[in-house]
């Protein structure tokens, strides 16, 4: 796992965060901003058992491993599942307090009407305020989640909205590349 060492990125406090990249269903392919950033910048992606079929509870336990092993505080940069993921992680660890901020990007609606059983066990959706800083980027053509209902999440959440406009599922077919403007956000919670 890489650290960030740089002033910047150890905010006043001095203590090294380390970046934790959750992607969503199906993962994120090699193009995406996220795998991007973990080229780019050494971020340590959260791989999971098995991406096509998501058990809430594995992904729930594994995310609570790699927080508990990673060395200083931790920021998340979680896309689509990944942000139901993280609240529903948030409801119930004991390590929350390690965690400095979360970035949110186009979560997955997975109490969409379209998607009564493709995601067992991942509804209800946890709305619970997160217990550490976030911000919470929608977009108002997202295929899997309506803007209004993103932004009724980052309200719940206590999540920062930031609406990205007409930018489809903030994903690689987005053609962000690797999204500098979204390594800005990230680097923002990086400093708090």
């Amino acid at each position: 796992m890489t650290n960030l060492t740089d002033d910047a990125s150890a905010g006043s406090t001095g203590v090294v965060a380390s970046v934790l990249i959750l992607p969503g269903w199906q993962g994120s392919g090699p193009t995406h901003w996220q795998m991007q950033w973990a080229r780019l910048h050494g971020y340590t992606v959260v791989e999971q058992n098995d991406w096509l079929q998501p058990r809430r509870g594995d992904w729930l336990a594994r995310l609570d491993e790699v927080v508990i092993d990673a060395p200083g505080s931790v920021v998340l940069a979680a896309h689509s599942l990944g942000c139901i993921l993280v609240a529903a992680w948030a409801s119930f660890s004991r390590h929350t307090a390690r965690v400095r901020g979360a970035l949110l990007v186009a979560p997955g609606d997975v109490e969409a009407p379209e998607m009564p059983d493709r995601f067992p066990g991942w509804t209800p959706i946890v709305r619970q305020r997160l217990p550490f800083k976030s911000i919470l980027v929608g977009s108002q053509n997202d295929p899997y989640c309506h803007a209004d209902r993103a932004q009724a999440l980052a309200h719940d959440w206590g999540a920062q909205w930031l609406d990205l406009g007409q930018a489809g599922h903030i994903n690689a077919d987005s053609s962000l590349g690797a999204w500098p403007q979204g390594h800005a956000l990230l680097q923002t919670l990086m400093k708090e």
